[in-house]
């Protein structure tokens, strides 16, 4: 069974010969893999590993393309900049890590009116990758590997641009500004897409990232959600239907109660399900594994401990129940790998993983 084949079972949960593995791997850990000599130089970790998924695509979300970001402050360590959506954004300059939220242009709806709006409302080629795409897509073909187009949905294109707190505020204090926000977020990365794929050829799914959720709670309730949300993600996700394509959506945080909304919007695929945060798929499984299926969920802290019992632990208690229920899985971690994963210790998660679900289904 070729990738493209496999992924496609699990995702329609139908059985597969093995489970098909995808992951994300912090640049830390790839430059210490390669440090140790367990990676060449340069060495692509999905032909390393022979992972089943390539991705490409993503638009790019900057309000004003035609904005010099400004260098505000300098240290070794940081940079401050203002960027072409208003944001003042402290960056680490020696890590990946999330930036800092120092200021934002946009406050309420007269900033996004007056400085954001506008410049979203028509296609702008600039906005997409036209050859990574292009690359990505041919290289997955010629692999026989599944290629998902991937890129930011309204919450993960806001955020940027107004920072969380004046959107979650928004969200209670003036709702139809932010719904205003999803909607024209949901438009611009559809009219962008429209002439991606027209070009380049569609991908074998689509892959929405949108992490709306914190350590044991959503970033709203699932009454903001279906209000302010759920027309965006509809919109989105009908557009993948409508192409014929099946929909992953990539949420960190804990957003167990937004998933009902997320699936009466059309989600086929929830990803991540990050399990310090509170996320448990065999809970998930046992409400929604009749119509959707699932993709991590393995703890990335017992991956990390590099102690295969814990692993095996781990791997036994979330696998199989889904499987042997007849659900779909995908074997991802919960997140991405940190670099305290030794090299033979992720190749023994995999191999693990995949042969307990190709056991599992045989069950």
């Amino acid at each position: 069974m070729a990738s493209v084949e496999r992924v496609h079972n699990a995702i329609n949960r139908q059985p597969v010969d093995r489970l098909p593995v995808s992951e994300s791997f912090w640049a830390d850990t790839v430059q210490r893999w390669t440090a140790e000599g367990d990676l060449q130089e340069g060495e692509e970790l999905i032909g390393h590993f022979d992972l089943d998924m390539r991705r490409g695509g993503g638009i790019s979300g900057t309000a004003d393309l035609d904005f010099e970001p400004v260098v505000l402050e300098e240290t070794d360590e940081t940079i401050l900049r203002l960027d072409g959506n208003g944001a003042t954004l402290r960056r680490h300059k020696l890590h990946a890590a999330t930036p800092e939220h120092v200021d934002f242009r946009v406050k309420e709806r007269s900033g996004w009116e007056e400085t954001i709006r506008h410049h979203l409302l028509d296609v702008d080629r600039r906005r997409i990758p036209f050859e990574a795409y292009r690359e990505e897509r041919r290289l997955a073909a010629e692999e026989e590997r599944h290629f998902c187009w991937s890129g930011t949905a309204p919450f993960e294109q806001m955020h940027p641009m107004c920072g969380h707190e004046y959107m979650l505020m928004g969200m209670a204090q003036d709702p139809d500004w932010v719904r205003d926000m999803v909607m024209t977020y949901a438009e611009f990365t559809i009219m962008h897409l429209e002439v991606l794929f027209a070009e380049e050829g569609l991908p074998d799914s689509i892959w929405y990232f949108e992490d709306m959720g914190f350590k044991g709670k959503p970033f709203m309730s699932p009454t903001m959600y279906a209000e302010i949300m759920q027309p965006g993600h509809r919109r989105l996700f009908d557009f993948a239907h409508s192409l014929g394509r099946k929909v992953i959506v990539h949420s960190c945080g804990y957003v167990a109660p937004l998933v009902p909304g997320l699936i009466e919007a059309g989600m086929d695929c929830l990803q991540a399900m990050e399990v310090k945060a509170g996320m448990d798929m065999p809970d998930l499984f046992q409400k929604y594994g009749d119509r959707i299926s699932f993709f991590g969920n393995i703890d990335v802290r017992e991956i990390a401990s590099n102690d295969r019992g814990r692993i095996e632990a781990e791997l036994e208690r979330k696998i199989p129940p889904v499987l042997q229920g007849g659900g779909g899985y995908l074997l991802h971690s919960d997140h991405s790998i940190p670099p305290d994963v030794d090299h033979d210790t992720y190749r023994f998660f995999m191999e693990r993983g995949r042969e307990m679900g190709r056991l599992s289904w045989g069950a």
